[in-house]
């Protein structure tokens, strides 16, 4: 099987696949980040159908998330341009209205994760600060990806955590998750691309937290490419939808400037390594699985990650 042949496969995975509403928003990016155009709005479409009254987008399942549902909001905005219908432009303002106005935050602002608690998960700097900047709330974005780092970065180990609690003042998990750092890092990428010249100082700022961030996580690469799900615990199972989400990360980073290009062997390496984890039918094997991302398994977002890998690489190599 060729690579054209292979990704082929992995779209199809990805479209077979029941997603809820975070998993939608990656898989439509993924999707417009491949020029597949047509898919990415009819997902966008889709999301806004199942758009709740208070404006969270793709509500399917499990409604209690806050930062997640934003994750469509970059595809539904671009979707609007593109068809001109102002029913897509409106689920976008009610996405924003809701992040901005309505959503549960800390004392200082930051968005919490999911209604009826006050935790701050590192899943959420990818999920809402891309939205912000995309909506043009560039300084909210920022806000939100300062307040997320205050309470999850470790600056000895250089990486973060996952989940925070603000009401207890503790870890609700301090660990290390792979799969978390992946989002943070590629969550940083967007926002940083999408960022204005005109706001240098703190597309900088950014730029020094994502290569923090990944050179805290290669620190722990495997021989093989892969990670553990845990980064700094080998006792944890070996995972691969980080490899995937810091190859992207590092293929968007070089082709932008923000890294140098001796981070590219890395990345194709562990490229390479992913490469030998999907399966006949397309499958991404071994990433975070679903339902519950606890164990190896398969998940809409690893094949989603794998199309964005393949599209950043695909755009780098165009670009040197």
């Amino acid at each position: 099987m060729n690579r054209e042949e292979r990704i082929t496969k992995v779209k199809t995975a990805l479209l077979s696949m029941q997603r809820l509403s975070w998993e939608q928003g990656v898989a439509a990016q993924a999707f417009l980040e491949s020029n597949e155009t047509e898919i990415a709005i009819l997902m966008a479409k889709d999301a806004v159908v199942r758009q709740s009254n208070d404006g969270r987008l793709a509500q399917i399942g499990e409604t209690w998330g806050i930062t997640d549902p934003a994750a469509n909001g970059e595809t539904v905005i671009y979707a609007a341009k593109v068809t001109g219908d102002p029913n897509l432009k409106n689920a976008a303002d009610k996405m924003l209205e809701f992040l901005l106005n309505k959503a549960s935050k800390t004392e200082d602002g930051t968005l919490c994760h999911f209604d009826g608690g006050q935790q701050i998960w590192v899943d959420s700097f990818y999920m809402a600060p891309p939205f912000l900047a995309a909506a043009g709330e560039y300084k909210e974005a920022v806000k939100q990806i300062e307040g997320f780092r205050r309470r999850l970065w470790n600056p000895e180990k250089r990486l973060y955590s996952h989940m925070w609690d603000e009401g207890k003042n503790e870890f609700a998990r301090k660990d290390f998750w792979g799969v978390g750092n992946g989002w943070a890092a590629a969550g940083t990428v967007r926002v940083i691309n999408i960022l204005p010249d005109s706001m240098k100082e703190y597309k900088e700022q950014l730029i020094g937290y994502l290569r923090n961030g990944i050179e805290g996580c290669l620190a722990y690469l495997r021989e093989d490419g892969l990670f553990h799900n845990v980064i700094d615990n080998p006792h944890t199972f070996v995972e691969t939808n980080l490899s995937q989400m810091l190859s992207y990360s590092i293929y968007r980073a070089v082709k932008n400037g923000w890294l140098e290009r001796n981070f590219l062997s890395i990345a194709d390496k562990m490229r390479e390594a992913v490469y030998k984890k999907v399966d006949e039918f397309g499958l991404v094997q071994g990433v975070c699985g679903s339902p519950h991302f606890d164990h190896s398994g398969t998940a809409a977002e690893g094949q989603a990650f794998f199309l964005l890998m393949e599209a950043a690489q695909k755009d780098l190599v165009g670009y040197i």
